[in-house]
């Protein structure tokens, strides 16, 4: 089996960890450096889910044609995930974030009781356009270098 027909599967999954790594750098740059957050957060810059997403469309779209049914499932699913970690997550983000705040003020005895919930877990526009342009980027530098 050759990289040629793995690449579908290999380079958006790396292209995911490559902006994770990336992520776990700026958050280290602002001080908030967890080596957890490689495998175990949601949220924050750029967005791994977005450059995963964009890279398998990307590489489907440029192996199979941009009027494949095949870039049609990538391109709605990357779209769907997107949805998602904009809306959805981020809302789930702010309950947690109110969830912590009502414990924390109401409840402090129960503080050790109660795990504190995830309060990044959404994206911003920016860190989703900067996650799927890495994304992009990656498939185009893999492209060149094979």
């Amino acid at each position: 089996m050759s990289f040629d027909s793995l690449e579908l599967l290999i380079v958006p999954i790396a292209a995911g960890l490559i902006v994770q790594a990336i992520k776990l750098l700026t958050d280290g740059i602002r001080g908030n450096f967890d080596f957890k957050h490689m495998w175990a957060s949601y949220g924050g810059m750029p967005s791994s889910h977005a450059a995963l997403v964009a890279a398998l469309a990307t590489e489907v779209g440029l192996k199979e044609g941009i009027e494949s049914t095949a870039f049609a499932i990538a391109a709605v699913f990357g779209i769907l995930i997107l949805r998602d970690a904009l809306g959805l997550r981020t809302h789930i983000g702010r309950q947690g974030k109110a969830l912590n705040a009502l414990i924390r003020n109401y409840h402090p005895d129960a503080q050790g009781v109660i795990p504190p919930l995830e309060e990044r877990i959404g994206h911003t526009p920016a860190q989703l356009i900067i996650g799927a342009m890495l994304g992009v980027l990656i498939v185009l530098a893999v492209k060149i270098l094979t």
